[in-house]
């Protein structure tokens, strides 16, 4: 498994300092230079080739009347993702970044965590396994995204079992639920917290209430640290799915950064928590990976100073 560079971030740092700009007026884009630069293990890191990884899922908690929207939503979202017609297309073209769409038997829905296990194992190592194999190993960053009417549900039971807390801490509107869907999700979130209480590793976690999306995203950060490849988290529920991790191995997404604070009110709560930093805040709640690609291009811009500037002796300053 590949770690962060310390010797290769210092060099950045290093040049950061040189550079024709006062010291740290550049502020998170300094950061994400030097970020880069330690994963990629060089002082001038480069993104010549970006990845987005968007996985899609059903869930059968829907049965519980937690979304306002059918399920045939996520196969019909898929086929706009595939024909360009989504809000990922236009970002990833705009950041430079090649989108993969992969769908994980959208026609079987995983098992209502209020009742079961959402994932029996095979399923489970399966849907991991789509994620690990999906990652580009000559990829220089990765994004991940998601797309699955109820997963927002899931996601605030994956981070109530990870994290601890209510249902209510971390249960909000997703794609516009009203006061009625509301309650209905907290009551899901509730009963599988019943439920699955036992539920105290990743893959217990991940098994009780799903969906194959989240695995997929964790397999994909695994594999991703694996290679050592910088990772763009999108919103809560991508958030939510890679957090379960770190009940593993507390520094399991040091090589990933969250591209930006949802408008979800418990991905606040749940960026805290990881002890991570946003690279944007834009009241966005999309999903699809829309926020990773915004951030990819805020990270873009970090690289193009720190490769492009002079330094005050190349320019003849000072």
């Amino acid at each position: 498994m590949k770690e962060f560079d310390e010797t290769a971030a210092a060099a950045a740092r290093d040049r950061q300092d040189q550079l024709t700009k006062p010291p740290g007026s550049l502020g998170r884009l300094e950061e994400l230079a030097v970020f880069m630069a330690g994963w990629q293990g060089r002082e001038r890191p480069v993104i010549a080739r970006a990845q987005a990884l968007v996985f899609a899922g059903n869930h059968g908690v829907t049965a519980q009347g937690v979304n306002p929207f059918p399920v045939e939503v996520t196969a019909q979202m898929v086929a706009n993702f595939r024909n360009g017609g989504a809000a990922i297309n236009q970002l990833c073209r705009l950041a430079g970044v090649e989108l993969q769409v992969i769908a994980l038997d959208l026609d079987r829905p995983t098992g209502d965590f209020t009742r079961g296990m959402a994932m029996e194992i095979d399923e489970l190592v399966a849907a991991i396994q789509t994620g690990k194999n999906a990652v580009d190993p000559q990829a220089d960053v990765i994004l991940l995204g998601e797309m699955g009417i109820g997963n927002s549900t899931v996601a605030a039971a994956l981070a109530a079992a990870t994290f601890g807390g209510s249902a209510a801490d971390w249960v909000g509107p997703g794609t516009g639920a009203d006061d009625a869907v509301l309650a209905r999700k907290i009551a899901a979130v509730e009963a599988g917290l019943k439920r699955h209480k036992g539920a105290a590793t990743a893959a217990s976690i991940l098994g009780s209430y799903g969906g194959r999306e989240q695995a997929a995203i964790c397999g994909a950060v695994i594999r991703a640290r694996e290679l050592g490849i910088p990772v763009i988290l999108d919103g809560f529920i991508c958030s939510a799915a890679a957090g379960v991790l770190l009940v593993n191995d507390e520094n399991a997404l040091d090589h990933c950064l969250i591209g930006h604070e949802s408008a979800e009110p418990g991905h606040r709560r749940l960026i805290a928590v990881m002890r991570k930093q946003p690279v944007v805040t834009l009241d966005m709640r999309l999903g699809e990976g829309s926020g990773a690609a915004v951030a990819l291009m805020i990270l873009r811009a970090a690289l193009e100073c720190h490769n492009g500037m002079a330094t005050f002796a190349e320019a003849g300053i000072g």
